[in-house]
């Protein structure tokens, strides 16, 4: 099912590229992690839109080929303010409040929406994310992301080697045609992130009073309207088992499960089962 490009609007006026699969059903919409683009998303998307859906999938603030928004502003809360304006636009698109699936950075800007301007969503899916995450698993992620920024790569083989060393359980793909679409070529020959280097790095970073607004919307978990599932990589390196089971007991309508095999990038490392637990959870048709 080929993606059809849309276009919609953050809280800031800034442009948000996204794409649309299915031309009927239930909207839903898919955010991705930081430092990641709409891409990651593309399988998930097509399985959402085979089973009846119409799967929106977006770059977020200064990521892929949406805007980088010129006065720096990539706190959680400014992510957060986009997704609720996205949620806003989709649902008067389509007359419906649509379901939302957050991987990391984008479950916590649905969390953020849901929290300051809810209720908002007909459900919701975090996608192994919850607010009070394991910090050493968190240094890891930001190390790996930072350690290019400036110096980039010579080649799209050498990212892939870097991409392996970091996630030696996943299997290798055989085409780099994916990863071309998360990296851009810069003038200098070389490739680097497809994401704006303020997003960690500058005055109003990600990680600006991050501490305080997570303790923020962990403290919000027991207001949520929507019903919430949190779905965890076995592997995660970021949230433990336990963590999750009480953060899914405190959300009013919250459910928790598994997936084996998984590691904090659930739906690229087990697809099909991440599609399986989230088709059943938003009551679509398996494809």
């Amino acid at each position: 099912m080929k993606p059809e490009p849309l276009e919609l609007t953050g809280a800031d006026n800034n442009r948000l590229a996204a794409d649309i699969r299915g031309t009927h059903g239930h909207p839903v919409i898919l955010l991705h992690g930081g430092g990641q683009t709409r891409h990651a998303w593309a399988a998930t998307a097509q399985r959402l839109a085979m089973a009846g859906m119409r799967a929106i999938t977006v770059d977020m603030r200064g990521h892929g080929e949406s805007e980088w928004v010129e006065s720096g502003h990539y706190r959680f809360a400014d992510f957060g303010r986009d997704a609720a304006a996205l949620i806003r636009q989709v649902a008067t698109m389509f007359h419906e409040a649509p379901s939302g699936v957050g991987a990391s950075l984008g479950g916590l800007s649905f969390l953020a929406a849901e929290a300051e301007q809810g209720p908002l969503l007909e459900a919701l899916v975090l996608v192994d994310i919850v607010p009070l995450m394991n910090m050493d698993g968190v240094a890891r992620i930001r190390g790996f992301m930072r350690s290019k920024v400036d110096e980039g790569f010579g080649s799209l083989e050498e990212a892939a080697d870097a991409i392996a060393a970091y996630l030696p359980h996943r299997k290798r793909p055989a085409s780099l045609d994916g990863l071309k679409k998360n990296l851009r070529r810069c003038d200098d020959g070389r490739y680097r992130w497809h994401w704006d280097p303020a997003f960690y790095s500058g005055e109003y970073a990600v990680s600006r009073d991050g501490d305080s607004y997570m303790r923020r919307l962990d403290d919000a978990l027991c207001g949520l309207h929507p019903p919430v599932l949190l779905v965890r990589g076995m592997n995660s390196e970021l949230v433990d088992e336990e963590t999750a089971r009480e953060v899914a007991s405190r959300i009013p309508r919250g459910q928790y499960t598994d997936v084996a095999g998984a590691g904090h990038m659930v739906a690229g490392d087990k697809n099909d089962v991440f599609c399986a637990a989230i088709l059943e959870f938003l009551g679509g048709q398996p494809s």
